[in-house]
């Protein structure tokens, strides 16, 4: 079985890494586990005049590594194989796209415990990723 963690280095996304490695009891073999960090796109116009684009990358991976690293750990302290891949772009598209590309069997998303007024209007990712991915999402509370 193959499972992708969408990690942004919240609660929410902490108790989805939980959830997986206490659900292994109930699979028969150990899954394959993706873990990914969706960085929103910050060069836009003008931005790239000033900024380099290594110094875009490199901000992009600090931001992703510090996000994965609770994760990474939790599943080093089990002795969990997984694999992790830091992307940009819009998060619920990129989530979906890399479920996709990697063809995963199951996407466990964590909830953020507070919404802000701007996500009760528009939808949380964890919302977006169910209704536009093509495998079942379960989410974490």
């Amino acid at each position: 079985m193959k499972i992708l963690i969408p990690v942004d280095g919240s609660e929410g996304a902490n108790r989805a890494v939980d959830y997986v490695i206490n659900s292994l009891s109930w699979l028969k073999d150990a899954p394959q586990v993706f873990l990914l960090n969706v960085q929103w796109k910050l060069a836009t116009g003008n931005v790239k005049l000033f900024i380099s684009q290594d110094t875009i990358n490199d901000y992009y991976r600090e931001q992703g590594m510090e996000a994965l690293t609770p994760a990474c750990q939790k599943l080093d302290g089990v002795g969990l194989a997984y694999s992790y891949h830091i992307s940009v772009g819009t998060p619920a598209e990129g989530i979906v796209q890399y479920a996709q590309e990697q063809q995963v069997d199951l996407i466990v998303v964590g909830a953020r415990g507070h919404e802000t007024l701007s996500s009760l209007l528009l939808g949380t990712v964890a919302d977006k990723v169910a209704k536009l991915a093509s495998v079942p999402v379960v989410l974490i509370k």
